[in-house]
Protein backbone atom coordinates (compact mmCIF):
# COMPACT_ATOMS: atom_id res chain seq x y z
CA UNK A 1 0.00 0.00 0.00
CA UNK A 2 2.90 2.33 1.17
CA UNK A 3 4.45 1.99 -2.61
CA UNK A 4 1.84 2.33 -4.18
CA UNK A 5 0.87 5.65 -2.45
CA UNK A 6 4.24 6.96 -2.82
CA UNK A 7 3.97 6.13 -6.77
CA UNK A 8 1.13 7.70 -7.06
CA UNK A 9 2.07 10.99 -5.79
CA UNK A 10 5.17 11.14 -7.66
CA UNK A 11 3.19 10.72 -10.80
CA UNK A 12 0.85 13.27 -9.91
CA UNK A 13 3.53 15.51 -9.23
CA UNK A 14 5.39 14.78 -12.19
CA UNK A 15 2.31 15.71 -14.36
CA UNK A 16 1.69 18.70 -12.62
CA UNK A 17 4.69 19.87 -13.59
CA UNK A 18 4.49 18.90 -17.19
CA UNK A 19 1.29 20.28 -17.33
CA UNK A 20 2.58 24.14 -16.37
CA UNK A 21 6.06 23.67 -18.50
CA UNK A 22 3.21 23.27 -21.25
CA UNK A 23 1.49 26.67 -20.35
CA UNK A 24 4.36 28.58 -20.35
CA UNK A 25 5.83 27.93 -23.66
CA UNK A 26 9.97 28.07 -24.49
CA UNK A 27 10.47 27.62 -20.22
CA UNK A 28 13.56 25.03 -20.07
CA UNK A 29 12.69 21.36 -18.78
CA UNK A 30 15.29 21.52 -16.56
CA UNK A 31 14.50 23.94 -14.31
CA UNK A 32 11.12 22.05 -13.67
CA UNK A 33 10.22 21.43 -9.91
CA UNK A 34 12.02 18.17 -8.61
CA UNK A 35 9.65 15.02 -7.77
CA UNK A 36 9.13 15.00 -3.86
CA UNK A 37 7.58 12.10 -2.22
CA UNK A 38 5.36 12.25 0.75
CA UNK A 39 5.81 10.19 3.55
CA UNK A 40 4.43 9.73 7.18
CA UNK A 41 6.35 8.83 10.05
CA UNK A 42 4.90 5.22 10.32
CA UNK A 43 6.93 4.62 6.89
CA UNK A 44 10.23 5.27 8.78
CA UNK A 45 12.38 3.57 10.77
CA UNK A 46 15.22 4.33 13.36
CA UNK A 47 18.25 2.10 13.61
CA UNK A 48 18.61 0.51 17.37
CA UNK A 49 21.13 -1.30 19.25
CA UNK A 50 19.77 -4.44 20.10
CA UNK A 51 20.91 -7.61 21.91
CA UNK A 52 21.79 -10.24 19.25
CA UNK A 53 21.42 -14.20 20.43
CA UNK A 54 24.18 -16.72 18.76
CA UNK A 55 24.81 -20.13 19.41
CA UNK A 56 24.73 -23.50 17.64
CA UNK A 57 21.39 -24.73 15.49
CA UNK A 58 19.76 -27.65 17.26
CA UNK A 59 17.06 -29.95 15.16
CA UNK A 60 15.06 -32.18 15.94
CA UNK A 61 11.17 -33.01 16.52
CA UNK A 62 8.27 -32.56 19.11
CA UNK A 63 7.76 -35.90 21.30
CA UNK A 64 5.90 -36.43 24.64
CA UNK A 65 8.03 -37.71 27.89
CA UNK A 66 5.25 -39.98 28.62
CA UNK A 67 4.20 -42.59 25.89
CA UNK A 68 3.34 -45.94 26.39
CA UNK A 69 3.12 -48.76 23.42
CA UNK A 70 0.61 -51.05 24.48
CA UNK A 71 1.53 -54.38 23.84
CA UNK A 72 -0.09 -57.79 24.43
CA UNK A 73 0.51 -59.88 27.18
CA UNK A 74 -1.37 -62.88 26.73
CA UNK A 75 -2.30 -64.82 23.32
CA UNK A 76 -6.04 -64.27 22.26
CA UNK A 77 -8.05 -63.22 19.30
CA UNK A 78 -8.75 -59.44 19.48
CA UNK A 79 -12.95 -58.72 20.43
CA UNK A 80 -13.03 -55.20 20.29
CA UNK A 81 -10.94 -52.09 19.89
CA UNK A 82 -12.79 -49.14 22.16
CA UNK A 83 -10.54 -46.32 21.19
CA UNK A 84 -9.70 -44.86 18.14
CA UNK A 85 -6.71 -42.35 16.90
CA UNK A 86 -7.44 -39.04 18.55
CA UNK A 87 -9.45 -40.27 21.45
CA UNK A 88 -8.80 -38.83 25.10
CA UNK A 89 -8.46 -41.74 27.49
CA UNK A 90 -8.25 -41.75 31.30
CA UNK A 91 -6.00 -43.97 33.55
CA UNK A 92 -7.68 -47.17 33.71
CA UNK A 93 -10.34 -46.81 30.56
CA UNK A 94 -10.13 -50.28 28.52
CA UNK A 95 -9.22 -49.83 25.28
CA UNK A 96 -8.70 -53.36 24.17
CA UNK A 97 -10.80 -56.37 24.75
CA UNK A 98 -9.22 -59.76 24.08
CA UNK A 99 -10.90 -62.98 24.37
CA UNK A 100 -10.81 -64.64 27.47
CA UNK A 101 -12.63 -67.84 26.87
CA UNK A 102 -9.51 -70.28 26.98
CA UNK A 103 -7.71 -68.33 29.95
CA UNK A 104 -11.05 -68.16 32.24
CA UNK A 105 -10.89 -72.06 31.02
CA UNK A 106 -7.71 -72.58 32.31
CA UNK A 107 -8.76 -70.85 35.31
CA UNK A 108 -11.54 -72.89 36.36
CA UNK A 109 -9.25 -76.15 35.82
CA UNK A 110 -6.32 -74.75 38.38
CA UNK A 111 -9.36 -73.32 40.90
CA UNK A 112 -10.56 -77.07 40.57
CA UNK A 113 -6.95 -78.26 41.04
CA UNK A 114 -5.94 -76.13 43.95
CA UNK A 115 -9.43 -77.51 45.33
CA UNK A 116 -8.44 -80.87 45.22
CA UNK A 117 -4.98 -80.45 46.17
CA UNK A 118 -6.53 -78.74 49.30
CA UNK A 119 -8.72 -81.88 50.17
CA UNK A 120 -5.71 -83.97 49.97
CA UNK A 121 -3.70 -81.56 52.65
CA UNK A 122 -6.38 -81.86 55.16
CA UNK A 123 -6.57 -85.84 54.66
CA UNK A 124 -2.65 -86.31 54.48
CA UNK A 125 -2.34 -83.81 57.92
CA UNK A 126 -5.32 -86.08 59.48
CA UNK A 127 -3.23 -89.03 58.81
CA UNK A 128 -0.43 -87.78 60.39
CA UNK A 129 -2.09 -86.98 63.51
CA UNK A 130 -3.13 -90.46 63.51
CA UNK A 131 0.30 -92.00 63.25
CA UNK A 132 1.67 -89.62 65.60
CA UNK A 133 -0.78 -90.98 68.47
CA UNK A 134 0.08 -95.01 67.46
CA UNK A 135 3.78 -93.84 67.19
CA UNK A 136 3.43 -92.66 70.86
CA UNK A 137 1.61 -95.70 72.05
CA UNK A 138 4.16 -97.77 70.12
CA UNK A 139 1.43 -99.86 67.98
CA UNK A 140 2.97 -98.49 64.62
CA UNK A 141 6.59 -98.50 63.21
CA UNK A 142 8.70 -95.03 63.05
CA UNK A 143 8.62 -95.88 58.89
CA UNK A 144 4.98 -95.48 58.79
CA UNK A 145 5.30 -92.32 60.49
CA UNK A 146 7.52 -91.16 58.23
CA UNK A 147 5.63 -92.36 55.11
CA UNK A 148 2.90 -89.97 56.66
CA UNK A 149 4.68 -87.08 56.84
CA UNK A 150 6.55 -87.82 53.33
CA UNK A 151 2.68 -87.45 51.75
CA UNK A 152 1.92 -84.61 53.89
CA UNK A 153 4.75 -82.47 52.92
CA UNK A 154 3.73 -83.46 48.91
CA UNK A 155 0.46 -82.33 49.50
CA UNK A 156 1.40 -79.43 50.60
CA UNK A 157 3.88 -78.51 47.46
CA UNK A 158 0.67 -79.85 45.72
CA UNK A 159 -1.51 -77.12 47.51
CA UNK A 160 1.23 -74.35 46.67
CA UNK A 161 2.00 -74.94 43.25
CA UNK A 162 -2.20 -74.93 42.35
CA UNK A 163 -2.53 -71.66 43.73
CA UNK A 164 0.28 -70.57 41.79
CA UNK A 165 -1.34 -71.54 38.52
CA UNK A 166 -4.57 -70.43 39.23
CA UNK A 167 -3.00 -67.07 40.22
CA UNK A 168 -1.18 -67.04 37.02
CA UNK A 169 -4.49 -67.71 35.19
CA UNK A 170 -6.39 -65.07 36.84
CA UNK A 171 -3.47 -62.29 35.82
CA UNK A 172 -3.71 -63.53 32.47
CA UNK A 173 -7.81 -62.92 32.52
CA UNK A 174 -6.95 -59.62 33.69
CA UNK A 175 -4.58 -58.94 30.97
CA UNK A 176 -7.41 -59.26 28.52
CA UNK A 177 -8.96 -56.02 29.33
CA UNK A 178 -6.11 -53.47 28.01
CA UNK A 179 -6.15 -50.42 30.02
CA UNK A 180 -4.71 -46.93 29.70
CA UNK A 181 -1.48 -46.43 31.96
CA UNK A 182 -2.24 -42.58 32.06
CA UNK A 183 -4.52 -39.91 31.23
CA UNK A 184 -3.40 -39.12 27.23
CA UNK A 185 -4.58 -39.31 23.64
CA UNK A 186 -4.14 -42.46 21.73
CA UNK A 187 -1.67 -41.49 18.94
CA UNK A 188 -2.03 -44.99 16.95
CA UNK A 189 -4.07 -47.93 16.40
CA UNK A 190 -2.28 -51.02 15.45
CA UNK A 191 -4.86 -53.82 15.86
CA UNK A 192 -8.90 -54.10 14.93
CA UNK A 193 -11.62 -56.79 15.95
CA UNK A 194 -10.84 -59.92 14.76
CA UNK A 195 -6.88 -59.75 14.59
CA UNK A 196 -4.65 -62.34 16.60
CA UNK A 197 -2.81 -60.76 19.23
CA UNK A 198 0.43 -62.94 20.05
CA UNK A 199 2.16 -62.22 23.26
CA UNK A 200 4.40 -58.84 22.48
CA UNK A 201 2.27 -57.87 19.27
CA UNK A 202 1.21 -53.63 19.52
CA UNK A 203 -2.15 -52.83 20.05
CA UNK A 204 -2.44 -49.16 20.14
CA UNK A 205 -0.10 -45.75 21.20
CA UNK A 206 -0.59 -43.86 24.20
CA UNK A 207 0.81 -40.52 24.82
CA UNK A 208 0.30 -37.48 26.99
CA UNK A 209 0.19 -34.04 25.43
CA UNK A 210 0.85 -32.10 28.26
CA UNK A 211 3.94 -34.05 28.45
CA UNK A 212 5.70 -32.33 25.22
CA UNK A 213 9.21 -31.47 25.35
CA UNK A 214 11.20 -30.88 21.90
CA UNK A 215 13.94 -33.64 21.43
CA UNK A 216 17.11 -31.98 19.41
CA UNK A 217 20.67 -33.18 18.35
CA UNK A 218 23.73 -30.52 18.21
CA UNK A 219 26.59 -30.34 15.71
CA UNK A 220 29.73 -32.35 17.98
CA UNK A 221 31.86 -29.97 17.22
CA UNK A 222 29.82 -27.08 18.57
CA UNK A 223 28.58 -28.94 21.97
CA UNK A 224 31.11 -27.16 24.02
CA UNK A 225 29.01 -23.93 24.15
CA UNK A 226 26.10 -25.95 25.20
CA UNK A 227 25.00 -26.21 28.83
CA UNK A 228 22.19 -26.89 30.65
CA UNK A 229 19.66 -23.81 31.53
CA UNK A 230 20.19 -22.33 28.58
CA UNK A 231 17.40 -20.60 26.45
CA UNK A 232 16.74 -22.18 23.22
CA UNK A 233 14.11 -20.22 20.15
CA UNK A 234 12.96 -22.58 17.32
CA UNK A 235 10.35 -22.87 15.05
CA UNK A 236 7.93 -26.18 14.42
CA UNK A 237 6.58 -27.45 10.94
CA UNK A 238 3.00 -26.71 11.09
CA UNK A 239 2.56 -23.62 13.39
CA UNK A 240 3.94 -21.17 10.88
CA UNK A 241 4.69 -17.68 11.70
CA UNK A 242 5.02 -18.46 15.96
CA UNK A 243 8.10 -18.96 17.39
CA UNK A 244 8.64 -21.16 20.54
CA UNK A 245 10.45 -20.62 23.74
CA UNK A 246 12.13 -23.52 25.47
CA UNK A 247 15.00 -24.16 28.22
CA UNK A 248 18.11 -26.69 27.65
CA UNK A 249 16.90 -29.75 30.17
CA UNK A 250 19.75 -32.44 29.22
CA UNK A 251 22.37 -33.06 27.80
CA UNK A 252 23.48 -36.19 26.49
CA UNK A 253 26.88 -37.54 27.51
CA UNK A 254 27.97 -39.72 24.40
CA UNK A 255 27.65 -38.70 20.78
CA UNK A 256 25.61 -40.59 18.02
CA UNK A 257 28.40 -43.44 16.43
CA UNK A 258 27.02 -42.41 13.41
CA UNK A 259 25.54 -39.17 12.78
CA UNK A 260 28.81 -37.65 15.56
CA UNK A 261 25.55 -35.18 16.46
CA UNK A 262 24.60 -35.15 20.27
CA UNK A 263 21.07 -35.15 21.52
CA UNK A 264 20.04 -32.15 23.98
CA UNK A 265 16.56 -32.60 25.50
CA UNK A 266 14.86 -29.15 25.48
CA UNK A 267 11.79 -28.64 28.03
CA UNK A 268 9.18 -25.34 26.80
CA UNK A 269 9.35 -22.69 28.67
CA UNK A 270 7.18 -21.30 31.19
CA UNK A 271 3.95 -19.24 29.22
CA UNK A 272 5.26 -20.57 26.05
CA UNK A 273 2.89 -21.91 23.32
CA UNK A 274 3.17 -26.00 23.50
CA UNK A 275 1.93 -28.21 20.03
CA UNK A 276 -0.33 -30.67 20.80
CA UNK A 277 1.25 -32.63 18.11
CA UNK A 278 4.30 -34.84 18.52
CA UNK A 279 6.47 -35.69 15.59
CA UNK A 280 7.30 -32.48 14.07
CA UNK A 281 9.74 -31.25 12.88
CA UNK A 282 11.56 -28.69 14.34
CA UNK A 283 14.72 -25.89 13.67
CA UNK A 284 15.96 -23.32 16.28
CA UNK A 285 19.16 -21.88 17.94
CA UNK A 286 20.64 -22.34 21.36
CA UNK A 287 21.65 -18.83 22.98
CA UNK A 288 24.99 -19.60 24.01
CA UNK A 289 26.14 -15.84 23.60
CA UNK A 290 24.20 -12.19 23.60
CA UNK A 291 26.05 -9.70 22.15
CA UNK A 292 24.81 -6.21 21.35
CA UNK A 293 24.08 -5.34 17.21
CA UNK A 294 22.30 -3.03 15.03
CA UNK A 295 19.39 -5.31 13.53
CA UNK A 296 17.33 -4.26 10.75
CA UNK A 297 13.90 -5.72 9.87
CA UNK A 298 14.26 -7.76 6.82
CA UNK A 299 11.32 -5.39 4.78
CA UNK A 300 13.64 -2.52 5.61
CA UNK A 301 16.45 -4.23 3.16
CA UNK A 302 16.79 -4.63 -0.73
CA UNK A 303 18.73 -7.39 -2.09
CA UNK A 304 20.28 -7.27 -5.15
CA UNK A 305 22.33 -10.90 -6.04
CA UNK A 306 24.56 -11.48 -3.25
CA UNK A 307 24.53 -7.51 -1.97
CA UNK A 308 22.21 -5.48 0.04
CA UNK A 309 20.79 -2.33 0.58
CA UNK A 310 18.70 -0.18 2.52
CA UNK A 311 17.29 3.56 2.08
CA UNK A 312 18.40 6.06 4.35
CA UNK A 313 16.82 9.51 5.00
CA UNK A 314 19.06 12.42 6.22
CA UNK A 315 18.07 15.94 5.64
CA UNK A 316 14.48 15.04 3.72
CA UNK A 317 17.37 13.35 0.98
CA UNK A 318 17.53 9.64 0.19
CA UNK A 319 20.56 8.01 -0.24
CA UNK A 320 21.01 4.31 -1.40
CA UNK A 321 23.38 2.60 1.65
CA UNK A 322 25.39 -0.62 0.98
CA UNK A 323 25.18 -3.03 4.00
CA UNK A 324 26.91 -5.61 4.97
CA UNK A 325 24.37 -8.52 6.98
CA UNK A 326 25.34 -10.70 9.57
CA UNK A 327 23.39 -13.73 10.83
CA UNK A 328 19.30 -13.75 11.64
CA UNK A 329 18.18 -13.73 14.80
CA UNK A 330 15.67 -16.73 15.13
CA UNK A 331 13.66 -14.75 17.92
CA UNK A 332 12.61 -11.66 16.11
CA UNK A 333 13.21 -12.39 12.01
CA UNK A 334 16.05 -9.17 12.25
CA UNK A 335 19.04 -9.03 10.43
CA UNK A 336 22.44 -8.07 12.13
CA UNK A 337 24.15 -4.84 10.49
CA UNK A 338 27.70 -5.18 10.91
CA UNK A 339 28.89 -2.04 8.36
CA UNK A 340 26.63 0.83 6.31
CA UNK A 341 24.65 2.06 9.04
CA UNK A 342 24.62 3.54 12.71
CA UNK A 343 22.46 4.05 15.82
CA UNK A 344 20.16 6.51 15.33
CA UNK A 345 20.00 6.17 11.54
CA UNK A 346 16.48 6.63 9.77
CA UNK A 347 15.52 4.12 6.76
CA UNK A 348 12.41 3.35 5.04
CA UNK A 349 10.85 0.55 6.61
CA UNK A 350 9.18 -0.64 3.09
CA UNK A 351 11.83 0.68 0.21
CA UNK A 352 9.79 0.99 -2.96
CA UNK A 353 11.76 0.25 -6.85
CA UNK A 354 10.42 3.80 -7.73
CA UNK A 355 13.03 5.08 -5.08
CA UNK A 356 16.12 7.30 -6.66
CA UNK A 357 19.45 8.21 -5.19
CA UNK A 358 19.53 12.28 -4.19
CA UNK A 359 15.42 11.95 -3.91
CA UNK A 360 13.86 14.34 -1.92
CA UNK A 361 11.31 13.54 1.12
CA UNK A 362 8.73 15.89 2.36
CA UNK A 363 7.35 14.84 5.64
CA UNK A 364 3.53 14.07 6.07
CA UNK A 365 2.31 15.46 9.77
CA UNK A 366 0.65 12.74 11.43
CA UNK A 367 -2.71 12.10 11.41
CA UNK A 368 -5.56 13.41 14.06
CA UNK A 369 -8.56 11.42 14.39
CA UNK A 370 -11.49 13.93 13.74
CA UNK A 371 -13.65 14.64 16.43
CA UNK A 372 -17.41 13.35 15.40
CA UNK A 373 -19.90 15.93 14.45
CA UNK A 374 -22.96 16.50 16.81
CA UNK A 375 -26.24 17.21 15.42
CA UNK A 376 -27.71 19.88 17.42
CA UNK A 377 -31.34 19.10 17.95
CA UNK A 378 -34.26 20.98 17.12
Amino acid sequence: MLRKTMLVLAIATALAACSKDAKEPGKDAKAAAPVQLLVSPEDMLTIQSNALASGPVVTGSVQPERKADLRAEVSAVVLQVLKENGDIVKRGDILVKLDETAIRDSLSSAEQSARAASQALDQAERQLERMKTLRASGMTSAQAMDDAEVRRNNALSEVSAAKSRAALARQQLARTMVRAPFDGVVSERKVSAGDTASVGKELLKVIDPSSMRFEGHVSADRISTVKVGQAVSFRINGYAGEEFRGVVKRVDPAANDVTRQVEVLVGFAPGSAVPKVSGLYGEGRIEAETKAALMLPEGALVKAGDKAYAWRLRNKTLNKVDLAVGPRDTRTGNYEIKQGLAAGDTVMRNPSSAFKEGQKVELAPAKVAAAPAVVQGK
